[in-house]
């Protein structure tokens, strides 16, 4: 993956994780309930679940590539689109509603690795949203295994570092969000509605 096509992934894959969605949502709860450390259980079972959807996504998409070189650019005119529309529907969105109260009883990790790897790997939208993603981004001249462990070894490392940042500071955006949270949600639609726009018209 060149560096220009890397730099723009990064940035997209940031701006996923920054949006609303089950993930984040669950991170932001969990830390709110049972604190930022045992919330990286969460965390890194929604990361599982992530990488198995990508991977069930790319491979998919690799055979379908040896079909036709052709499909490369029907996927990414779709998904572009698919990306423009997810971006309206996050601008559109409410802002987010995390309950303040912590547990009374003790949690346990497994439980919460569960939860989050659940919540990642049974979410339609999520797949959905990776067939429409990552097509964006792939060189069919290059391996596609090498791209796979670039690609999911980004975005996992992104959704680590932002929703443990969520979680650890779930008290303090609680509010935030419930003041600024729709101008939020409008950022992260505009991001997406960019790259779904400007990503199918690359070389």
């Amino acid at each position: 993956m060149q560096l220009d096509t890397w730099l723009l992934y990064l940035a997209a894959a940031i701006g996923m994780s920054l949006s609303p969605g089950p993930n984040g949502l669950l991170a932001l709860t969990h830390g709110a309930q049972h604190g930022s450390r045992k919330t990286l259980f969460t965390i890194f079972g929604g990361s599982l679940g992530f990488v198995l959807i990508m991977a069930l996504s790319m491979f998919g998409i690799g055979a379908l590539l040896k079909t036709s070189i052709v499909w490369l650019t029907v996927l990414k005119w779709v998904g572009g689109a698919y990306l423009v529309w997810l971006g309206i529907q996050v601008w559109r969105s409410a802002p987010i509603v995390v309950q303040a109260s912590r547990g009374t009883s003790q949690v346990n990790g497994w439980a919460l690795f569960r939860q989050g790897a659940l919540s990642a790997a049974t979410n339609p939208k999520g797949l959905l949203f990776f067939s429409a993603f990552l097509p964006l981004f792939i060189d069919p001249q290059r391996s596609l295994l090498v791209q796979f462990t670039v690609m999911s070894a980004t975005f996992v490392a992104t959704e680590v570092v932002t929703e443990f940042a969520l979680a650890s500071a779930a008290n303090w955006i609680r509010p935030w969000l419930a003041r600024i949270g729709r101008r939020f949600n409008q950022v992260c639609g505009g991001i997406f509605v960019a790259i779904g726009a400007a990503l199918p018209l690359r070389a």
